[in-house]
């Protein structure tokens, strides 16, 4: 989405904040540079549907111009320990730099409305687009291939849900509190989830070995049913999250 007006510099980023895959960058310092910058959390499937992209965007302008930040900002108490965080780095893959924002600094100074968020920053350091949530990743990459000069032909869809134009149907609200058990709408169903052991998700089990977001249940459209969550020794839920589904063809 275009910003409203094209003078809205970038914030800088705080002052002594941790980062992870590099040293602290500064945003003064990205002239002449186009920054992508996503707030997310590895605990919010939201985020990890998106990642893909940032990191294929990294792998394909990282050396022609561009700048990929992730900065991980806690939505879940099963995510606001840096060092699962920086774990997670490493599990998912994630090379480029991720600004560790655990006390919301550089979210407040944003104004951010959700996870994930994406902003990009053009060399003069002027926002030129901005998306909350899944989706618009072709018109994305248009923008960084425009602001850098470049043919664009964009990262395939990761998934049905990706294909510009697809019919989607709003999913049940994600279940913060007990009980999460209970009739729902979506297209998937995932927990988050910390500590270890295991649970059972309609009768299946998921192994817990780490603090992240699993999936439960996925189905191939948009699907009315009933999840039935049992949680075992050692594992704790903070929330049910749904995702959106194709509508029925």
């Amino acid at each position: 989405m275009r910003p409203p007006v094209d003078t809205i510099l970038a914030p800088p980023f705080p002052a002594g904040a941790s980062w992870v895959n590099g040293e602290a960058l500064r945003m003064d310092e990205l002239r002449g540079r186009v920054v992508v910058l996503e707030f997310w959390d590895f605990c919010r499937v939201n985020s990890l549907r998106t990642l893909p992209y940032l990191k294929g965007w990294h792998a394909r302008y990282g050396g022609r111009g561009l700048v990929v930040v992730s900065v991980h900002t806690p939505g879940f108490r099963a995510s606001a320990n840096e060092d699962a965080v920086r774990a997670a780095v490493v599990r998912l893959g994630v090379a480029h730099p991720v600004l560790l924002d655990t006390n919301y600094a550089l979210w407040q100074d944003y104004e951010n409305a959700g996870w994930p968020g994406r902003y990009v920053w053009g060399p003069d350091g002027i926002l030129r687009d901005y998306h909350y949530g899944e989706g618009a990743y072709a018109e994305c990459e248009a923008v960084i291939c425009g602001l850098l000069g470049l043919p664009c032909e964009p990262i395939a869809p990761r998934r049905p849900e990706d294909v510009t134009g697809a019919q989607l149907v709003t999913p049940t609200p994600d279940r913060l509190a007990e009980p999460f058990s209970g009739p729902y709408e979506a297209g998937g169903v995932w927990a988050v989830l910390d500590g270890r052991g295991a649970v059972r998700a309609n009768g299946r089990e998921v192994a817990v070995e780490h603090p992240g977001v699993y999936p439960l249940v996925e189905h191939e459209r948009h699907t009315r049913s009933e999840l039935a969550l049992e949680l075992g020794r050692g594992v704790r839920c903070d929330g049910v999250c749904f995702t959106p589904g194709l509508a029925a063809g």
